[in-house]
């Protein structure tokens, strides 16, 4: 059988995870979440990784949840200890995760994108949340996710409607990060992987620890979540290869 997640290095220190169900769309089964949760742990205990790149293969992203699933599961296809656990083992990865949309990133598929750290989209994506027209809501995560980083406005006529929203709706909302033309999201998305594995590894976990306490909590506790990070750092000794090499190049 076709592993339903493919991890390839194409760049040193970056790890690249594609969903590998193309005849779905990478519709997101429960199968396919617990692979992906699998791959993100490997990568979190492997020291030669030090960002990853999340793609589907068939020129599209994800098509969302698996219906077939749903249709003869019920609510326990979404709604269960495994796809949850899985889904925080995914939400909780601690290295920099960029996704690179090609096509459409659509219900579950969205929500997945927006686990990660950063989208690099394609100009002709497209992006949705369609569950209304399936009778139901989004239901791993795009209520509190989506709103929070597109407002409310944006998140409800998305979810009301069902209707998808073009790259240029989603850059300006912030869903997305960079656009860049069609069939180079992928490339993008490496290259910016590339430059943050070149980067301090601790000093890039601690970054991405930080701004997740800003998105979560309120700003006393998010202070303090970076405060405590930054005495990290330095007890670490992150900073010092860094400063020596500024110091150098100022001297010289």
């Amino acid at each position: 059988m076709t592993d339903l997640i493919l991890e390839t290095t194409p760049r040193p220190g970056v790890t690249q995870f594609t969903l590998n169900r193309p005849s779905k769309r990478n519709a997101l089964s429960n199968s396919l979440i617990a692979a992906l949760a699998e791959a993100t742990e490997r990568a979190r205990n492997s020291d030669d990784v030090r960002c990853c790149v999340l793609t589907g293969a068939g020129g599209v992203f994800s098509a969302g949840a698996d219906i077939s699933e749903m249709e003869a599961q019920g609510i326990e296809a979404i709604d269960n200890s495994e796809r949850r656990r899985n889904w925080g083992t995914i939400e909780d990865f601690p290295k920099p995760i960029i996704a690179a949309v090609e096509g459409f990133a659509f219900g579950g598929g969205h929500e997945l994108a927006m686990l990660t750290d950063f989208v690099v989209a394609a100009e002709d994506s497209q992006f949705g949340q369609p569950e209304i027209n399936l009778g139901i809501l989004p239901g791993d995560g795009a209520t509190q996710r989506l709103t929070r980083v597109s407002g409310k406005g944006l998140a409800m006529r998305m979810m009301l409607t069902g209707e998808p929203i073009d790259a240029a709706t989603a850059h300006f909302a912030g869903l997305i990060t960079e656009l860049t033309p069609p069939g180079k999201a992928l490339e993008r998305a490496l290259d910016l992987a590339t430059t943050i594995g070149e980067r301090n590894s601790i000093g890039a976990m601690l970054v991405k620890q930080t701004v997740k306490a800003a998105y979560e909590t309120n700003m006393t506790a998010g202070l303090e979540v970076e405060r405590q990070a930054i005495r990290l750092a330095f007890a670490r000794g992150a900073h010092v290869e860094g400063m020596r090499q500024f110091l150098n190049k100022k001297r010289t």
